[in-house]
């Protein structure tokens, strides 16, 4: 193969001795990308088949893509409505995508410029995590974040969220979801509100009289409905809202995809909704809620949640039992969030990360509770 003799002509170059050796880490990182390696992780993540760390990745991101597409659309779909034309899938689609492109060469960008650097200065191996989270960054953001928070968002979850606890495969905590948090957090305003979930409509760019840009979770914390939208719109995704969190329809064919190659853990996805819908009839049974406790799972970030955030194989529980007790407490505790607390309707991304903090002690005692077990049986069978 002609691409492969090309890469071993100047591999030597780039090889520790050669004239570029200093690159070496970037240069591994092409060629990995390029080609299948021949080496196995020593750290961190492990994948015990005939998969390796790219076509897991590379599955992830075809999941991705229902949702990211249909978010391209939804994007220019939500700008039609606020100016009040109808411009047709195809236009509404561009728009779109033209708007979230920036966002997403913003976020692979930076975090990749500072993965290539960490890798150059420690001597080690770029590995492919951030192709997956590179993409995750920008559809848990609205359309209208400005773009140098994109940035300082990707900088913190990489450099804070991730290398700090050794790289890919050591973090603690989900690395999407604390770039997130962290522009919500430091940049408050721009993060929440009416006007930054539709591109424009905080600029007041010919808005149409009587439109509101509020989602479906800000009716629902204000007075328990979904506003001018039905169920059916909030599980096919038009409705306001992060770019790609909108479609549980979207999100859940991505789903299929995750479980149809044995990407992710159906105990978690499964146990995580089964966790969120539980806790709202509890709260329906109390009185507290007057709306249907199923609505929590079809509309705000609760399905993108479940499926591309609690199922990641670094932050998630690694015991069966344990993918059970913490996709259930997720769930449970998103929903409690969202109830409890109306000034954050969102509670998915907290939820999430702290469950995050908690799965190594969760697993440490499920571990523990086995070895006893087995200890048990070996003393009755003496």
């Amino acid at each position: 193969m002609a691409a492969r003799k090309f890469v071993d002509k100047i591999k030597p170059t780039f090889s520790k001795g050669g004239k570029l050796g200093f690159l070496e880490s970037t240069f591994d990182a092409f060629e990995t990308f390029l080609f299948v390696p021949n080496t196995t992780t020593v750290r961190g993540a492990h994948i015990r088949d005939c998969n390796d760390m790219k076509r897991t990745m590379s599955m992830v991101i075809i999941a991705l893509l229902p949702a990211l597409f249909f978010g391209f659309y939804n994007v220019g779909y939500q700008h039609s409505l606020s100016i009040g034309v109808e411009q047709g899938f195809w236009a509404d689609f561009w728009f779109g995508f033209l708007k979230v492109l920036p966002i997403i060469v913003v976020s692979y960008v930076v975090g990749l410029g500072i993965e290539f650097a960490v890798a150059q200065m420690r001597g080690h191996e770029v590995n492919e995590g951030f192709l997956v989270t590179g993409l995750l960054i920008p559809m848990v953001m609205p359309v209208d974040v400005p773009l140098w928070m994109v940035a300082l968002g990707t900088a913190f979850a990489v450099i804070f969220g991730k290398e700090v606890f050794g790289g890919t495969g050591m973090n603690v905590f989900n690395p999407a979801l604390m770039a997130r948090a962290f522009v919500f957090f430091a940049y408050t305003p721009q993060m929440s509100g009416a006007s930054v979930w539709i591109a424009g409509l905080g600029k007041g760019e010919g808005v149409v009289d009587g439109f509101s840009g509020a989602t479906c979770l800000d009716y629902l914390a204000k007075d328990g409905t979904l506003g001018n939208f039905s169920p059916c719109d909030a599980f096919l995704g038009f409705i306001p809202g992060s770019i790609g969190e909108t479609s549980t329809l979207a999100i859940l064919i991505g789903a299929a995809i995750l479980l149809f190659v044995g990407v992710a853990s159906w105990r978690t996805m499964v146990s995580v909704f089964v966790g969120g819908l539980a806790m709202g009839y509890f709260f329906e049974l109390l009185g507290v809620t007057a709306y249907p406790a199923w609505w929590h799972l079809v509309i705000g970030g609760f399905a993108f949640g479940a499926v591309f955030m609690a199922t990641d194989p670094v932050t998630s529980s690694q015991t069966n039992a344990g993918k059970y007790i913490v996709g259930f407490m997720t769930g449970a505790i998103a929903i409690m969030i969202r109830v409890i607390n109306p000034a954050y309707p969102e509670g998915m991304m907290l939820s999430i990360l702290f469950m995050n903090a908690l799965t190594p002690l969760i697993d440490y005692f499920v571990v523990e509770r086995n070895i006893k077990r087995r200890q048990n049986r070996v003393k009755l069978a003496k």
